[in-house]
């Protein structure tokens, strides 16, 4: 079969003819119905490096995956040939207390998983190509009736990340509340449709791009904000009667970003930085709002996927999405780094 494969670290995906997976005792073969494509595999195209990680190319890319089960290895119970399924893209020991917990993406043991690999297609193969190997049904949500699995495959990912990340915070959105999404691309469009579904905040949305910022709009953004304007943070103070917003998230994560992020947030707000642009602030005793509340998070938990989906389910998340066949996969990256792809792509085999 064909698969998208980083052969080398710091180097071009290249199309390549593998061996098809076979499922051994408690594994799972899927069917890609999609595979979504994300800024950190350009991340891990361009800036890993030997020595970074136990592990080492070459992998099929590709950590936001859906499709249907095509083969079930021996023991493996709750599932049957056909289920459409999700992948939690995050594979921990599954022994240790994070990953007891559902959240592999913090396991305490990661040499005892899958070579120290994070996850399918982050250092064993994932879900670019026509079939990927699951290691264990546990890494397999079920997708609810009526969700195609094409739409599913960005939601692993693009969505789960910040509904992890708002949960965090809801204690924060309450009537009259602000939160300011900063970014509102593959990650922030979705952002903005789970505030508006989980909470009574109003939403701002910040971003560069005005076509982000008309996508951010249709999906209930109270105000969109240009990031790049010289009166941004004013225009939060503004909306906010001077206070800030109660809740920022940064979907970049760049100096500029992270910037506009702290001179945004109110005394007592809460500021998350989901995006891995590699930006810094320094945070002193007067260079942030008095006890703001700074963190960052990675993607989100296993029950949190069933979650999300099932608020997709419900016709709250719409992920804004185009589908490129497995081999324009290259040129699906190119568009990502150029910026032009509108909120997300899914590579379809």
């Amino acid at each position: 079969m064909k698969a998208v494969q980083l052969v080398a670290w710091q180097s071009t995906p290249q199309l390549v003819e593998v061996a098809e997976p076979t499922a051994g005792p408690g594994q799972v073969v899927i069917r890609i119905a999609g595979a979504g494509v994300c800024h950190s595999d350009l991340h891990i195209m361009s800036d890993f490096t030997d020595g970074m990680f136990a592990f080492s190319p070459p992998f099929t890319l590709g950590h936001e995956n859906a499709g249907w089960v095509h083969e079930l290895g021996a023991g493996v119970e709750g599932l049957s040939l056909g289920d459409a399924v999700a992948v939690y893209g995050s594979w921990g020991c599954g022994a240790c207390p994070a990953c007891a917990a559902g959240q592999d993406t913090y396991c305490r043991k990661p040499q005892d998983a899958y070579g120290a690999a994070l996850g399918g297609g982050i250092g064993v193969d994932g879900g670019q190509a026509e079939f990927m190997l699951v290691p264990s049904a546990r890494h397999l949500v079920p997708i609810p009736d009526g969700l195609d699995p094409v739409a599913v495959a960005p939601i692993t990912d693009a969505g789960l990340t910040p509904y992890h990340a708002i949960k965090q915070s809801l204690p924060k959105l309450l009537p009259g509340s602000t939160a300011l999404c900063i970014g509102v691309g593959g990650l922030g469009h979705m952002a903005v449709q789970i505030l508006k579904a989980m909470t009574p905040a109003n939403v701002i949305a910040m971003d560069t791009k005005a076509e982000a910022l008309a996508l951010a709009s249709r999906f209930g953004a109270d105000l969109a904000v240009r990031a790049d304007a010289d009166d941004a943070v004013a225009q939060v103070r503004d909306a906010t009667d001077g206070r800030g917003a109660d809740v920022v998230i940064d979907f970049v994560g760049s100096d500029s970003t992270m910037s506009n992020a702290f001179a945004c947030a109110m005394v007592q707000g809460d500021l998350t930085i989901v995006g891995g642009a590699g930006g810094t602030f320094p945070i002193g005793l007067y260079t942030a709002p008095y006890e703001l509340r700074v963190q960052s998070t990675y993607w989100g938990k296993r029950s949190e996927l069933s979650e999300v989906l099932a608020l997709a389910a419900a016709g709250k998340l719409t992920p804004e999405f185009a589908t490129f066949p497995l081999e324009r996969a290259l040129d699906a990256y190119a568009a990502l780094e150029a910026g032009t792809v509108q909120g997300r792509a899914v590579i379809v085999p």
